[in-house]
This record gives C-alpha cells, structure tokens and sequence, in this order.
C-alpha cells in the first residue's frame, strides 16, 4: 500500500501546493545540470566523478543506511520526479518498495538503468548466488520464474501465489519468521480459504525473478493435497493474468512411497525445492535440487507426478509465545518444514555485490558515460574525458587492492563477515569466505549457524572477524563469538559510504587497510 500511496500524495503536493511544475525531461535548460538520481551512495559518487559539474547526483538511500531495508520517503520521491536520468543497482540489492517507486515516478521518457545488469555488456563478472544448507528435511520456499515482458511485466510487477485449498487429517500453516522471532502468515488452512477475498488467508506476493524461505507446519499426520495458483499483476491497478496451478502432494509422517496414485512419482525429502510459478509459460511446477544449487542446477517436477516428503524426524513442539498460538498451544508436537534462515529476505540468483570488485566498477563508469552523453548529447566530451581519468584511478585502486591483500600471509585470508556480501572482494583479491552470520542482513541465525560460525573461527583460529558499521546495531551475534572466541572485531563496508569513507575509492581503500591490518 505504501508505494501506492507515495505518488498519490506527491501528485497531490505537486497540483495543490503551488510546487513548481515539472521540466521537460533532459537538459534543454540552459545552465542547468543534469538531475541523475540513484539508488545508492556509492553509484552517486561515480555518477558525480564522471558528470562532474554537468550533473547534480542525489541517492535515495543515505549514506550509511542499509539499502536492504531502507524505505522511501516523499523527500526521496520528490528526487525521482525531477530526474533526467535514474540509475539503480538492482539485482534485488535494494528494498524493493525503492524500485517500485523509482519506476512509478519517473517522467516518461527519462533513462532507467539497472547498473548491474547493464554493466554484463562492458565485460562486468557476476557471481550465482548459492545457498549452502544443511537440513535433515527438504528446504521448501517459493519462486517466480521469468519476466513475463510480453505480458507488458516489469521489475516492479508482483506475482501472488495463492493456496485456495487443503485437503488432509488437519489443518496447514505456511509461514515466514521475520528478524526477532515475528511470525508473518501466508496460509492458514483452520478456516479455510475464500475466493471471495482473493484467498487472502492464503496468497504470499513476490516480485518478479525472486524466491524467499518459509516453514510449512501440519498437525496430524497423512496425507495432505494442497491446490495451489498464481497470478501476475503488472500493475497495482490492473487486473491480474491467471496462472493455473494445481494439486501439490505432502506425505506428513508416513511413507512417501505409499501414497496411493504416487507409487511412481518422484519423491523429494532433501535439498532445496521451490513451488514456482513460472510468467513466461503461465505454469506451475516444483523447482528443485537436493544439493540446493538454486536456479542454475535446479529441475523441475510437476505437481502430478511429485510426493513432497514431511517425515517423522519433523516433529517438532510448538514453540511458547503468542505470536505461535496460531499453531496451537505451546508445546503441541506438530510436523514442520523449517524454514533454514530466520527473516524475510526475498532474493534473486544473482550477487548484487559486484562493486567488490573494482574491475566491475570499470564497468560501471562505462554504462553511465553511455548513459548521461544519450541524456545529455552536448556534454559528451566531458564525459568521456571524466570517465578516462577515473578509469585511470580504478586502475590505480586495483593493484593497491591486489598488493595490499597479498601482502596478507595467505593462511590467514579467511573473511568471516556479518552477511554475505564479499564474494566478489574474496573472488577477486584472494580471500577465503569463510563464514557469515546470516546470507543477508534482514535475517536472523538460527541456533545451527550459531555453532557452526564458532566452530569455524576455532578451527581456522582466525585473528580477526569484520563487523559492517552500518549493522553494528543488529550485529551482537559476531561480536558475542568473536568474544567468547578472543578474537579481534574489526570493522568493514561493504553496501554504504560513511563519514570515513565517503567516496567509493576511499571505501575499497579502508577495506584493504582494516584487511591488512587485523589479517596479518
């Protein structure tokens, strides 16, 4: 609801309130530089060193905010409206009510570039994002698969993925835990489901491209039949395209062999699997891989011939709290599917990380020379010249990286960090990620990550773990094992320019320096 809101009342402020009226988009005012806003600080400051004084860069998440979570405001919005050129990082590193209102209020015509997307053309190396998980019963979420463009789909469409009925010995739940232990329902079968509310008591939305984790809790064991559809809404407004589904298959309990119908089917009781609903074949499947590959080793499975395994090592009890009295009383054994990490992280395959690596920056520069000299055709000399010259300090900026984490002994390269955001340093420079405390910074470690991060540090008697400055408050779980291990915390950036670091070189530079430092 709030993206909706945010261009409502800044139309409101805009034809009420005597704000000026809006530019034509691009820089036909004499004088005036080029509005470019961006997602982030540290796209900002490259926009800024290539434009120089022929842009005016403003970014929407501040310096220092996490662009994870950071919501918008109307000021931010009011940036957005008055663009000439829009620049994010994208590949779901942003929270994605910011792109959703980037995209909603943006001029027509102005140029809306995803860096990291755009930056694969000029040579840029992206890293698959993996999920290396450890269960003792199949990791189960839900996917959307494809971009649906020619169903006129966006980056900031949604799709809803609806259970519209359940059939077993009792009831289902499915639901996320959000950071501190917050439960946030998707189905809840007690009562069961309306068509006439949208099947509200059972409808989880995504956007496109994206999967996240959730628990599926049964009461009773059996065997449950789950009916399962979607639908593509491209805009809030407009009337969703239907994407069949179909009846998935649960045996809570029991032998999944024995199913009666399913003597043949495929069984799945590992791994990662994902119910999907795919936009480009507007069909539903299960994606899975017992190795827990993602996208890229993933295959599908169709309903009808699938047994999703719920076995009997899944008791669990119901944990006391009143966010959990929807499950039962405290201490009801029930069936679950956990959920592996705690909080609401939706995702897509993709490491959004790419500025870790400087030659990925180069990138960058180049698609945002291109970008501002099609904005602004008169200002093409200068771009080019600015972008030549900072080409040349990342140059510079990669060898200090390489010469100063080499002079790290090489048995002491191993980065444990507060989330998993330093691939592409530990890939480029020659580090070992050795441990984090949780894939993104909206989740929370459970107890097995927990034990599994102080056995790490034990073992590879690290000197030093690395805190980013801008988790520091959402960040005890590092600094209590770094604690109770004696090791050192040492601070890090990694998605936010800061005070001491207020220019991208300035933050790769700190990094190196804090590496060195508490590495060696």
């Amino acid at each position: 609801m709030r993206t909706r809101l945010i261009p409502l009342l800044l139309a409101t402020c805009l034809g009420l309130t005597g704000c000026s009226a809006l530019p034509a988009a691009g820089p036909d005012r004499a004088g005036t530089p080029l509005k470019v806003v961006t997602t982030t600080g540290i796209s900002r400051d490259v926009v800024e060193n290539v434009g120089g004084e022929r842009v005016k860069a403003t970014s929407l998440v501040p310096d220092g905010a996490d662009p994870h979570s950071f919501e918008p405001t109307l000021r931010s919005v009011r940036d957005v409206v008055y663009a000439d050129v829009a620049l994010s990082n994208y590949l779901m590193l942003e929270q994605h009510s910011i792109i959703k209102t980037l995209d909603a209020n943006l001029r027509p015509g102005v140029p809306n570039i995803s860096l990291a997307e755009a930056a694969t053309k000029y040579a840029a190396e992206v890293i698959p994002l993996v999920e290396h998980v450890s269960l003792d019963t199949i990791w189960l979420g839900i996917r959307v698969r494809g971009t649906g463009s020619d169903k006129g789909a966006t980056r900031t469409s949604d799709v809803r993925l609806q259970v519209t009925d359940v059939r077993g010995p009792g009831h289902m739940y499915a639901y996320l835990t959000e950071t501190f232990g917050k439960p946030r329902i998707y189905a809840d079968s007690s009562d069961g489901f309306d068509a006439g509310d949208g099947y509200a008591r059972g409808t989880a939305t995504l956007p496109i491209d994206a999967h996240t984790h959730m628990s599926w809790v049964f009461t009773k064991p059996g065997i449950y039949q789950v009916d399962v559809a979607a639908q593509l809404a491209v805009t809030d407004d407009s009337r969703p395209y239907p994407i069949p589904g179909g009846t998935l298959t649960f045996a809570v309990g029991v032998d999944p062999h024995s199913v009666p119908g399913h003597e043949n089917s495929t069984v799945l009781d590992a791994g990662h699997a994902d119910i999907t609903a795919d936009i480009d074949t507007s069909e539903m499947y299960v994606f899975a891989d017992p190795s827990g590959g993602g996208e890229h080793t993933q295959v599908r499975h169709d309903f009808a011939s699938t047994v999703i395994s719920v076995p009997a090592k899944a008791l669990t009890e119901v944990p006391a709290g009143a966010q959990f009295s929807f499950l039962g009383r405290p201490g009801e054994q029930v069936y679950q599917l956990p959920q592996a990490v705690l909080g609401a992280h939706v995702h897509g395959e993709i490491d959004p990380h790419l500025w870790h690596d400087v030659r990925n920056v180069r990138a960058y520069v180049q698609v945002i020379r291109d970008t501002l000299t099609d904005a602004d055709p008169a200002g093409r000399e200068v771009y080019f010249a600015r972008a030549r010259a900072y080409l040349a300090s990342l140059d510079e900026l990669d060898d200090h990286m390489k010469r100063t984490i080499d002079s790290i002994p090489r048995t002491k390269r191993h980065l444990i960090t507060t989330h998993d955001a330093f691939g592409y340093l530990a890939k480029a420079y020659g580090l070992k990620i050795a441990g984090f405390v949780t894939p993104n910074p909206a989740v929370e470690p459970s107890i097995a990550q927990r034990r599994k991060l102080a056995e790490t540090i034990a073992t590879l008697q690290v000197p030093a773990v690395f805190l980013e400055k801008n988790l520091i408050a959402r960040s005890s779980t590092l600094s209590a094992l770094a604690s109770d291990a004696g090791v050192r915390v040492c601070p890090i950036l990694s998605d936010a320019l800061t005070g001491e670091a207020p220019t991208y070189i300035d933050l790769m530079r700190y990094n190196a320096a804090q590496l060195k430092e508490c590495l060696s």
